[in-house]
Formats: structure tokens, C-alpha cells, sequence
């Protein structure tokens, strides 16, 4: 696996075949996949970086195939070659897959707007994302964080939506807590650790939630009972992207000692809709018949398992990924149905957005306005979720 870092080497992945086809793949129902495959993905370091690696590796040795990754500190810098068709997928998160889709936050400006994303597979792991609490606080469900410190991280809309979600599943909101400020991830967590805050958001196997959980203070992490229906209902009419699921890996948990919570895919595997339908069928087969050789090779590649993937999720899978899913014979009608629909969603938002930018406004704040009300409006009318107001 190659780290990308100039225009010639950019010059080689496309030569190498970013407009590659692999049709007659999918009609044999092999793995044909070109000399150099390209994708973008988290900075050097991360979970979705190393898992990266691992995969390269294994699709090296079985076909011979290079895998360039080009690491992105944010979901825009991610997003910027994808779209620009110098890579063929994205390695991401819930930021530059399904906020894209939306078109809020950094999507939401005149640039971007929302985006036909389509996913491939995702690593579903076995640990939980959720909101973490002193111990010593006394804290045992969701609904007594109210009038509690919970940290809000400046400049981090998609931690601070999910702790909204994850509030409201206690039947709370940002103004039922006392929200405290800080200026990353890592002094949110420090911030309980000295006594400023009580709580805040991250995976349970964050490097900061093991420290937390070693000091004085203590860590526990509320459950998200999975039988409370009304409780999800409210959770994932904030952040349909988060799925329940028993997290067994992580500070303060294990098999003897699950986490009844939540968790999203990361990373997600997405490209544009306009991507070769053989090669993504080609890629998604090969992620899947070679998991047993990079199995256990990073923390968390073990969610991309076939049978860990959620065919139903917030964003559309690719006509090339459901054609393996239907041959593997886990993609069921139901799913067509739950897809068909989230692309009929991404056609509302699409439409909306074309309207509003013929518009023509000048002043970003009055255009993110008017998008925002657009937005809003065209979902309603279509019967769908607005999500983010």
C-alpha cells in the first residue's frame, strides 16, 4: 500500500485505472479488479488508516493489486478527490457519507451541497459509540444527565449531533444539561478527568475513555436499552445512521460485560453513484472472500465481515455492491425496498438544492438559510425525516 503525496504520483493512480471497467467481472462473477486501486480515508494513525493497510495487503498478495490511500484530515478533504473522480472510493465516516448525503454542515455550502453518496460495505465493530460518564457522578440512564456538565466541542457538529441523539433518547435536549465548552475531542475527555465536566461523546475503545475509566473519577457508559422503542424512535429521528448493538470491546467492557448501546459503521466504503458497476461488485467481493486473511489485523477490521453489515442503513448502497450482496444471498427484497427509498431522498435533496443555488445568492449566510428552509421543506413535503433544521 502506497501513501499518496504528489501530482505525478496522482497522474499514476489515474493511469493506472480510475476510469477502469470491470464489467465482464460482474457478468463471470469474478474478482477483476485493476493494477492500482485508489481511495481516500482518515489521516496516518487512525483505526480507518490502519485497517487500510491491512486490506491492501491482503488484496495485494490475492490479486496482485496495489492499494494507494491518500489520508484526509476531515470529511471535506476526503470527499475532494472522490468527487473529483482521482480516486475510486472513500474510506470515511458518518461526516462525508451521510452529512454529505444531507448537505449540512461543511456540505451545506455553495461548494458542495448534498451528495449521491453510495456505500460499498462498512466495518461495523464490536465496540459502542456513545456518551461516557464520571462514575462518581452517580449517573445510571440517559435521562439523569439532566442538569449535568456535558462537554460541547467547538467546531465538531457531528460529536455535538450526537449527543444530542443520544440525550434525546432520554427524552432530553442541549437545554436540559449544562453545556461546557471545549476546543477538541481530547480536552472534552480530560475535562471530566479534572472535574470540569461529567460527560461527553466517544467510541468506547477511544484511548481517552480508557484513561478516564483509570482515574479516581471512574468511567461508566449509560445503557441505550434496545427494547426501549420510543427511546430509538427519538435517537434515530436525530441520527438515523446509529444502529443498537452490544459493544463488547472497549474501557470497562468485554464479552462478560456488554454495553446494551449503539454504534455507526466506521469506516464506510462509498463512491458516487457514476462508479463502475463491475469493479465496485469486483471490490466488494474481494473485501469480502479475503476478510479471513486480514481478520484481526487492526482494532475494528473485524466489523467488515459479511455478516456484520447493516443492509439497512441511513445511506444507499451501490447497484455494483447489491449485485454480490443478491449473490451472496443476504440481500433480501426488504433491503431493495429500504434503498430504493433513501435514493428517492437523496433525488428530493438534489432537486432542492438546484432551486435554491438558481437563486443566485450572494451572501453565505442568507444561502445557508434559504438552503436550510429548502431543505426542510422539500423533505417534509416528500414524507421523509428532516433530521437537521
Amino acid at each position: 500500500m502506497t501513501y499518496l503525496r504528489s501530482k505525478s504520483v496522482w497522474g499514476a493512480v489515474l493511469a493506472a485505472g480510475v476510469a477502469f471497467s470491470a464489467g465482464s467481472a460482474l457478468a463471470q462473477g469474478k474478482v477483476d479488479l485493476p493494477s492500482t486501486i485508489a481511495w481516500t480515508a482518515y489521516d496516518v494513525g487512525s483505526a480507518g488508516y490502519n485497517q487500510s493497510v491491512a486490506i491492501g495487503k491482503a488484496l495485494k498478495d490475492a490479486y496482485g493489486t496495489d492499494l494507494r490511500v491518500l489520508p484526509g484530515k476531515n470529511d471535506v478533504s476526503r470527499q475532494v478527490p472522490l468527487r473529483a473522480g482521482k480516486v475510486h472510493f472513500s474510506a470515511t465516516g458518518v461526516g462525508a457519507s451521510f452529512m454529505a448525503q444531507e448537505g449540512v454542515f461543511e456540505f451545506g455550502s455553495k461548494e458542495w451541497g448534498p451528495q449521491e453518496n453510495r456505500v460499498l460495505l462498512a466495518s461495523n465493530s464490536e465496540g459502542n459509540l456513545s456518551v461516557g460518564v464520571a462514575a462518581d457522578v452517580g449517573i445510571k440512564t440517559i435521562a439523569d444527565l439532566k442538569g449535568k456538565r456535558v462537554a460541547w466541542v467547538v467546531g465538531a457538529p457531528a460529536l455535538n449531533e450526537n449527543v444530542r441523539a443520544i440525550l434525546a433518547f432520554g427524552g432530553l435536549t442541549w437545554d436540559d444539561v449544562v453545556k461546557v465548552e471545549f476546543g477538541g475531542f481530547g480536552p472534552s475527555w480530560d475535562g471530566i478527568v479534572n472535574g470540569q465536566a461529567d460527560a461527553a461523546f466517544a467510541s468506547t475503545t477511544s484511548g481517552k475513555a480508557y484513561q478516564l475509566e483509570a482515574s479516581p473519577r471512574g468511567l461508566f457508559w449509560p445503557p441505550l436499552p434496545h427494547g426501549d422503542k420510543e427511546g430509538w424512535k427519538r435517537l434515530q429521528a436525530n441520527a438515523p445512521f446509529f444502529a443498537p448493538n452490544m459493544g463488547t470491546v472497549g474501557a470497562g467492557l468485554s464479552a462478560e460485560k456488554p454495553h446494551e448501546g449503539a454504534a455507526y459503521p466506521y469506516p464506510i466504503l462509498i463512491a458516487y453513484p457514476n462508479q463502475d458497476k463491475g469493479l465496485v461488485y469486483s471490490m466488494t467481493k474481494a473485501m469480502v472472500e479475503q476478510f479471513p486473511k486480514y481478520k484481526g489485523a487492526a482494532p475494528g477490521i473485524n466489523g467488515w465481515a459479511l455478516d456484520r453489515q447493516i443492509l439497512e442503513w441511513a445511506v444507499p448502497y451501490h447497484e455494483g455492491s447489491i449485485a454480490y450482496l443478491k449473490e451472496a444471498g443476504v440481500w433480501k427484497d426488504a433491503h431493495q425496498k429500504h434503498n430504493d427509498k433513501l435514493i428517492e431522498r437523496q433525488q428530493v435533496l438534489k432537486k432542492a438544492w438546484a432551486e435554491v443555488t438558481a437563486k443566485k445568492i450572494g451572501d453565505d449566510e442568507a444561502f445557508k438559510k434559504a438552503w436550510m428552509e429548502a431543505r426542510a421543506k422539500a423533505l417534509e413535503a416528500g414524507g421523509f425525516d428532516v433530521v437537521y433544521r
